[in-house]
């Protein structure tokens, strides 16, 4: 193993050499690190925000205006009270923002306690502290020194960036008030599917000690499903169906997209532009053959559940994939996986790979497929991050340069130059966290929905306002909530991989490029595969 260990430690990023498994499963599933180089890039403008500080634009008028109550439709201005308009001098709450909601004036009473956790000054919003080990420290003393945030680091990232839409957003007289708290649950078995009655006992203690409005730490399925069955809001359980956030509406959210939207997309993308064709962008003697396709996946029966509902759709059009096939979400066991994966397609004249998994696998299917020089295409689905440069970079390049696929993201930022970097730095003069982003879109999204459920903020006033929300387009793709939609992406783009291109990222060699059009399930179109150019 030690040469993908070695491969691990590549890509001027030494975090992985080492590692302890579960930690590393964590770090993934949760969306707590995005393996970033020890040397970020200096700062730059931000492409999103067309260079402007997201810092220089303020909310007018005072936070409570004197009269009485207010009259606030989610997504138009308030009517009544005497303040001037705060919305007089722009549309947009946040100009140059890319997701801004429309700009809300309000003034009067904001109705007092609406909801628990909600008063007349503040909403209260829980963070869950695990018992696992400190996650942040533990890969940090591993990977070298400064290569991963500190725990401290992304506590004060994130109650940086509470001040920040504090600031900016119309939140009626309130404050995002973030408490975090000690829990007994382990993140680590809550992600391998187990743990769910220290979840259940966490999420009770939150709910009656606390009476937060929110927990954005939600970041596995037992704890968000016990969160919901306590009512509480609930952020960030990852990929999980559009049918599991539909029968806890309203209180499941995440910012990583429904796995039923993205199965959908994969298979929608492989009928009209995969299936049929020969394999053009395979290597060696499989280049140009009739494309015979793998799909893997975890064994996790809601992933299950999603990639069955993806395989219907690649039938009803008369297309089937050569095999199927589903690993474990073990770390430790992930090499020798990998080993009997790749036999197995090799064995079976696979021409072509669509990797619906995590990000760790490619790392050592590409690795093993080199030794075995076999070069089929690569089909990049986007999943868990794996469609972001600093994670392609880790994968053997020969192979990943047959990759291509979809992303639901939009255009990549620096690390050090991204509008949420920019946002927290209007606030603090400090440096955050490097997985400052993440923690911006995940606030981003709890802030909008108070920003769009007017002053009356219930759980069932934050589903309306979220609904209300005319959508946005940045980094994070294209954003729009509606009814069965309770996670933010809706369409992606065709990208491929470049081992020579220049990461915006951090400026290390190997990038994603991509095409600028989006496309929704059923919108892509009937071609061949745009991309190599």
């Amino acid at each position: 193993m030690s040469e993908e260990r070695g491969k691990l430690g590549g890509s001027g990023s030494m975090l992985l050499s080492g590692y302890g498994p579960l930690l590393v499963l964590i770090a993934i599933f949760a969306l707590i690190t995005t393996l970033t180089p020890t040397v970020a890039p200096e700062r730059i403008e931000s492409v999103q925000s067309g260079g402007r500080d997201p810092g220089s634009v303020a909310l007018g008028g005072p936070e409570k205006g004197p009269g009485g109550g207010s009259s606030v439709v989610p997504g138009q201005p308030a009517s009544g009270g005497q303040a001037v308009d705060q919305c007089a001098d722009r549309d947009k709450q946040v100009p140059g923002d890319g997701y801004s909601p429309p700009c809300i004036s309000f003034s009067g009473d904001n109705g007092g306690k609406t909801s628990r956790g909600v008063t007349d000054k503040e909403v209260v919003i829980a963070y869950r502290l695990t018992t696992d080990p400190s996650l942040q420290d533990a890969l940090a003393s591993v990977g070298g020194g400064d290569a991963l945030d500190s725990s401290e680091a992304i506590e004060r990232t994130a109650f940086g960036l509470v001040e920040y839409f504090n600031a900016r957003f119309q939140l009626y007289g309130r404050k995002i008030k973030l408490v975090p708290f000690q829990g007994r649950g382990a993140l680590t078995t809550e992600l391998l599917g187990g743990g769910q009655d220290a979840a259940n006992n966490d999420a009770i203690k939150v709910s009656k000690e606390l009476a937060p409005f929110a927990d954005i730490s939600a970041l596995s399925q037992p704890y968000s499903d016990a969160l919901a069955r306590q009512k509480v809001m609930a952020f960030n359980a990852p990929y999980m169906s559009r049918e599991w956030y539909t029968a806890r509406r309203p209180y499941t959210w995440s910012l990583t997209p429904d796995c039923t939207l993205l199965t959908g997309l994969i298979a929608d993308y492989a009928n009209k532009r995969i299936f049929g064709r020969p394999a053009a962008y395979a290597g060696g003697d499989l280049q140009g053959q009739a494309r015979r396709i793998a799909v893997i996946s975890p064994d996790n029966p809601e992933y299950q559940q999603c990639v069955d509902s993806g395989v219907d759709i690649v039938r009803s059009e008369g297309n089937s994939y050569a095999m199927r096939e589903s690993y474990t979400l073990d770390i430790a066991s992930l090499s020798s996986q990998a080993a009997s994966l790749v036999a197995k397609m090799r064995s079976q004249d696979i021409t072509s790979v669509a990797c619906v998994c995590d990000p760790i696998l490619p790392i050592f299917m590409t690795a093993k497929a080199h030794e075995q020089t076999w070069f089929p295409e690569w089909f990049v689905t986007g999943t868990a991050l794996t469609d972001v440069d600093v994670l392609g970079q880790l994968y053997d390049q020969e192979e990943w340069s047959h990759a291509f696929g979809i992303s639901a993201l939009g255009e990549l930022e620096p690390l050090r130059g991204s509008f949420a970097y920019q946002a927290y730095k209007s606030i603090r003069k400090d440096e955050p966290a490097l997985i400052v982003d993440i923690l911006y879109y995940t606030i981003y999204m709890l802030a909008l929905g108070i920003h769009m459920a007017g002053p009356n903020l219930t759980p069932e006033t934050f589903e309306k306002g979220m609904f209300a929300y005319p959508g946005g387009q940045g980094i994070a793709g294209r954003w729009k909530f509606g009814p069965g939609d309770y996670t933010p992406m809706e369409d992606a783009r065709e990208i491929w991989w470049d081992p020579e291109a220049r990461s915006v990222q951090n400026g290390e060699p190997g990038a994603y490029r991509g095409d600028k059009r989006r496309y929704k399930v059923g919108e892509w179109t009937r071609e061949a595969p745009n991309v190599f150019k």
